[in-house]
C-alpha cells in the first residue's frame, strides 16, 4: 500500500481519556469539540493553516474571558481526521495512506486548507497523494471502500468517487500485464460442467492467484469489489460495461456479489432437493428489504446478451425474487431473461415451489407457463429474423428456420415433458392447465411421445375423477405414430387410456410391423440377387498356395456367415408374420365385437378379457 510522510516533529498530543492535550510550555487557548473527543490546541498553528478555524476564532466572544471554545461537529472524518488535521498544523510527522487519504482531503476542503493561507498546505498534499493512489488497483480499493456515508457528499462534490471508480474500471478492462501493478484475484471461475469442485452458480471456492507475470482470466476482481456498497459497486459495474467490459464477466461478478449478499441464493430450489441450506459465508446477512432492493438492482444490471447469465443462476434469482416479493417488473424481467434460453435450464431448476398466496398446487405453475410462453414468442422471432433477409430463397428460408428452431426446441418439448410428470401427481392441478401447459408445444418438436404419453399417464393415474371427453382431449396431445415399441407395449395394456387410442396403437404397431417385414424382404432379396465372387485358393498375388492348412480359406468363412444371416433373417421374418397375423386377427375380432356392443364401459370389459387387463371394477 503506498503512503507519504508529512510533518518532522516527534508526537506533540497527548490523548487522556477523551481529551486530547497538546505537550507545550504555553497554555492552551482555544478548545476543539469534534464529537466526544475534545482537543486543547493553540490559536496561531490553527490560524496560519485553517481559513475555516481563523474565521472562527476571529468571529468567536467570550463575555468572561474564558478560553476559546469551538464546535465542529459535521468535519468530514469526525475525530480521526481532525486528529492528523492537527498534527498536521503542528508539524506532527503523520502518515498518508489509501484508508485515510479520502476523509483527510474532504477534511482539509471542508477547513478551508488552502494554498492562500500557506504554501505545502493540506490540500495541496493530499490531492498529489490522490493520484499515486488511483494508480494503484488495490489502493483504489480501499479508498472507494472508504466513501462511506460520512464522507460521500463531500467526496462526490471533489469527484473522489468518480476519479476512482474509473481508475478501476479502466484497470480491469485492461490487460493486467500492460501496467506496472500487481493484480491478486482470490477467486476464479470455472465452467458450469466442472461440478465437482463448484457451487452451484459456478463460482469456484478455491483461492486462486493471478498476477501480472502469470496473467489470469478476467474475473481476477469479483472478490475485490464485492465488499462496495450497492450504490458504489452499481456504479463501478456501470463504468466497466461503458468501458468495454465482456459481459460473461459482468455477470460472472453479479453472481459473486449476489451470492454474497443473498443467502437465499444458495439454498434448496425446490422440495425435491431436501431442506434449506445456509450459506456459512452469509451469516451477517442484510435485512429482507435491504435485500429486496439489492436483488432488483442485480437484475437491473444483468447483461442484454442472450446467454450471458447462466439459466441456473436467473432461476434461482427468480425464485429469490418470490421469496422476497419482488416487484412484479423484477420477476417479470427474470422470467424473460429465462424464458429466452429455457433450453439450457435444467429440469430440478424449473420445479419453483408455489409461494403465493393462493398456495393452490405445489410447484408455481403459472410461472414456468410464462415463462414457456416467453420462449416461444423469442423463438418466433429469432426465425422470422433469419428467414427475412434478403437474398434467401424459399426452400434455403425453411431449412434455415428448421435448422435455428428445431434443436432448441426439442429440447424445451423435452423439459416441458419432464415438468408434466413432475406436477401431474398433485391432485390441485386443474385438467385445463394441464391440458394448455402440454398443448403449447407444437408436434414437430417432439421425435417421440414417449414423454408426454408418460405425463399423461400419471395425470390418469392420479386424477381417476375425469371424465371420458376429458380423458380423449389429453390423449389427442400425443401422437400414438410416435411412441416407441416399449411404449405401445404399455399402452396397449393401460386400462386408463380410451378404448380408441388402444386401437390406434394397436394399428400402428401393426403398421410398423408390416413396414419392417417389407425392410427385410427388400434386404434379403437384395443378398440373394447379388453375385457371390470366389477366388480360386491359388490365386495369390505372388502365386503361392496358402501356406498354413490348419486355417480355412477366408472366402469358405464368409460363405457359411452369408448362410448364417440368411437363416437368422428368415427366422426373423416368420415371427414377424406369426404376430402380425396375430394382431390382424385380434382387431378383426374387436373391431366386430366392437360394433355389437352399444356402450364403451362393455367393449372395454370385453377389451380387458382379451388382453388379460383385470376384471370390469379395476378399470373404473
Amino acid at each position: 500500500m503506498a503512503t507519504m510522510k508529512l510533518g518532522s516533529k516527534s508526537e506533540a498530543l497527548q490523548l487522556d481519556g477523551c481529551t486530547w492535550v497538546c505537550k507545550s510550555e504555553l497554555v492552551s487557548d482555544v478548545v476543539i469539540e469534534v464529537g466526544e473527543m475534545s482537543f486543547h490546541l493553540h490559536k496561531f498553528p490553527l490560524l496560519n493553516r485553517s481559513g475555516l478555524l481563523k474565521k472562527m476564532i476571529s468571529e468567536f466572544q467570550s463575555p468572561d474571558g474564558k478560553c476559546c471554545v469551538l464546535q465542529l461537529h459535521d468535519i468530514p472524518g469526525g475525530a480521526q481526521s481532525f486528529e492528523l488535521v492537527a498534527k498536521f498544523c503542528y508539524d506532527v510527522k503523520i502518515e498518508l495512506n489509501a484508508l485515510n487519504v479520502v476523509s483527510l482531503r474532504c477534511a482539509a476542503e471542508f477547513l478551508g486548507m488552502t494554498e492562500d493561507c500557506v504554501g505545502g498546505n493540506l490540500i495541496l498534499h493530499t490531492e498529489n497523494f490522490l493520484y499515486e493512489v488511483f494508480d494503484s488497483w488495490k489502493d483504489s480499493i480501499k479508498a472507494l471502500e472508504t466513501c462511506d456515508e460520512g464522507i460521500l457528499s463531500q467526496a462526490e462534490e471533489l469527484h473522489i468517487v468518480t476519479r476512482c471508480i474509473n481508475s478501476l474500471a479502466v484497470k480491469a478492462c485492461a490487460d493486467p500485464s500492460l501496467f506496472g501493478w500487481p493484480v491478486v484475484g482470490r477467486i476464479s471461475m470455472k465452467s458450469p460442467e466442472d461440478s465437482s469442485s463448484i457451487p452451484w452458480n459456478g463460482i469456484c471456492t478455491l483461492e486462486k492467484s493471478v498476477s501480472s507475470a502469470g496473467g489470469g482470466g478476467g474475473d481476477w476482481w469479483y472478490e475485490d469489489v464485492s465488499f462496495l456498497s450497492l450504490p458504489l459497486y452499481k456504479r463501478l459495474i456501470l463504468a466497466m460495461d461503458s468501458k468495454g467490459m465482456k459481459p460473461e464477466y459482468i455477470a460472472g461478478s453479479l453472481m459473486f456479489y449476489s451470492r454474497r449478499f443473498l443467502p437465499g441464493l444458495t439454498r434448496a430450489s425446490s422440495f425435491r432437493e431436501g431442506p434449506n441450506r445456509i450459506n456459512p459465508a452469509a451469516v451477517s446477512a442484510p435485512t429482507e428489504s435491504d435485500q429486496k432492493v439489492l436483488l432488483e438492482e442485480i437484475v437491473g444490471l444483468l447483461p442484454t446478451k442472450m446467454g450471458v447469465t447462466p439459466t441456473k443462476f436467473l432461476l434461482r434469482l427468480l425464485r429469490t425474487a418470490m421469496i422476497l416479493h419482488a416487484s412484479p417488473s423484477c420477476r417479470e424481467n427474470l422470467e424473460k431473461k429465462v424464458g429466452s434460453q429455457l433450453d439450457e435450464a435444467a429440469l430440478e431448476d424449473l420445479l419453483i415451489p408455489n409461494l403465493g398466496y393462493s398456495m393452490e398446487t405445489l410447484y408455481d405453475i403459472d410461472c414456468f407457463q410464462r415463462i414457456l410462453d416467453h420462449f416461444m414468442l423469442s423463438d418466433q422471432s429469432a426465425s422470422a429474423i433469419s428467414t427475412t433477409s434478403p437474398g434467401i430463397t424459399t426452400d434455403e428460408r425453411q431449412l434455415a428456420s428448421s435448422c435455428l428452431s428445431l434443436t432448441p426446441m426439442t429440447m424445451v418439448a423435452k423439459l416441458v415433458d419432464g415438468y408434466l410428470a413432475e406436477v401431474a401427481p398433485d391432485v390441485n392441478l386443474k385438467f385445463p392447465k394441464f391440458q394448455s401447459l402440454a398443448g403449447v408445444i407444437p408436434e414437430y418438436a417432439r421425435p417421440l411421445d414417449d414423454g408426454i404419453y408418460r405425463a399423461i399417464d400419471i395425470y390418469l393415474k392420479s386424477h381417476p375423477w375425469l371424465t371420458d371427453s376429458e380423458r380423449e382431449q389429453l390423449c389427442r396431445l400425443m401422437n400414438c405414430e410416435k411412441l416407441s415399441l416399449e411404449a405401445c407395449t404399455h399402452a396397449a395394456q393401460n386400462e386408463r387410456l380410451p378404448l380408441r387410442v388402444v386401437v390406434q396403437v394397436l394399428f400402428f404397431e401393426q403398421l410398423r410391423l408390416r413396414t419392417s417385414i417389407a425392410g427385410w424382404f427388400f434386404v434379403s432379396s437384395d443378398n440373394n440377387s447379388r453375385p457371390h465372387h470366389h477366388p480360386h485358393p491359388h490365386s495369390h498375388p505372388h502365386g503361392e498356395a496358402h501356406k498354413n492348412d490348419l486355417f480355412p480359406p477366408t472366402d469358405d468363412i464368409t460363405i457359411d456367415d452369408e448362410k448364417d444371416n440368411d437363416h437368422h433373417q428368415l427366422l426373423a421374418v416368420d415371427e414377424m408374420r406369426l404376430r402380425v397375423s396375430e394382431l390382424e386377427r385380434e382387431c378383426s375380432s374387436m373391431k366386430q365385437e366392437i360394433r355389437k356392443l352399444g356402450k364403451q364401459k362393455t367393449g372395454w370389459g370385453f377389451f380387458s378379457k382379451r388382453f388379460g387387463l383385470g376384471s370390469k371394477s379395476h378399470l373404473l
